[in-house]
């Protein structure tokens, strides 16, 4: 019978072979070594590539095209811009351009681009103006069709015709800008966009009683004096409908009283109006006369 033998366990093992762990790990860091280099090598020649585009004259600018413009030279945009054809098109900061044309208190916002063929698109949008603001002893405003005050209304350099002259407003302050809100001027606002203001000469709001204004007059086949004004108060709303009332008013007078003018119409509630005449002498006597 055959003994079995036991391995002598006091006696030391020989360890097994650990090659094939020790070439994986030289493998895997070789091979990041290569990516580094890979990458240092690809950012070097890009930044190469970049110092070389941004400093050929190659690629300076070429043409440089603006639109939208109206009120705004050309040559005061390209002077705000700090533009000149000796400038790189790649190496220029569209965004500190933008800032900068933006500064104009006429312009309301600016968008460049640069094209491949070297040429510079700046598209300008000005600011529409729609009325004149006195605020108190402040300096008169002009504001946009957004309602929003853009610059200080210098009659001698702001070439603008037949706007309004709003009074009763409050400017507010929010986050260092200056802003009209409230009903009152959603009121105005409200006229404003939704009427041909080409005949109004002033807009008087109150909080009490809304929007009155001081119309060129076109109410009367025979105004008192020349040019005449009539003052029509609105309220709050309702605009249009309460000037076709006017209208209808001022037609119905001159049909049946032509010896008499309109001077002011009160339309804040368009179910109870009021009107106030003045009896035209010369027509009454020149009527009196022919009959």
């Amino acid at each position: 019978m055959s003994k079995k033998f036991k391995p002598n366990r006091y006696k030391a093992q020989t360890p097994k072979s650990n090659n094939t762990g020790s070439n994986s790990a030289n493998a895997i860091c070789l091979q990041s070594f290569m990516t580094l280099v890979f990458i240092m090598a690809l950012s070097l020649g890009s930044i190469f590539i970049y110092d070389f585009l941004t400093q050929s004259d190659f690629l300076n600018i070429k043409k440089i095209e603006i639109s939208g413009t109206k009120r705004v030279l050309k040559e005061d945009i390209l002077k705000l811009a700090d533009l000149t054809f000796e400038k790189n098109i790649l190496e220029i900061n569209l965004f500190s351009i933008e800032k900068r044309i933006i500064s104009h208190p006429w312009i309301q916002s600016a968008y460049v681009k640069r094209n491949l063929d070297s040429v510079l698109s700046i598209s300008i949008v000005e600011h529409e103006p729609l009325a004149i603001a006195k605020i108190g002893n402040l300096a008169d405003l002009l504001i946009n069709t957004l309602g929003r005050p853009f610059k200080e209304y210098n009659p001698q350099n702001d070439s603008v015709k037949n706007l309004p002259v709003i009074t009763g407003l409050e400017l507010s302050n929010s986050n260092n800008l200056y802003e009209f809100n409230g009903t009152l001027f959603n009121s105005i606002m409200g006229f404003l966009q939704t009427n041909d203001c080409d005949n109004i000469g002033q807009i008087m709001g109150n909080k009490n009683t809304g929007v009155t204004i001081e119309a060129k007059d076109i109410y009367n086949q025979h105004p008192i004096e020349e040019p005449g004004i009539v003052q029509i108060k609105l309220g709050f709303n309702n605009f249009k409908a309460k000037l076709n009332k006017a209208k209808n008013i001022s037609e119905y007078i001159d049909k049946n009283y032509p010896e008499k003018s309109i001077c002011s119409m009160d339309l804040f509630n368009i179910e109870k109006v009021f009107i106030k005449t003045k009896l035209n002498t010369a027509l009454h006597n020149d009527l009196e006369k022919g009959a």
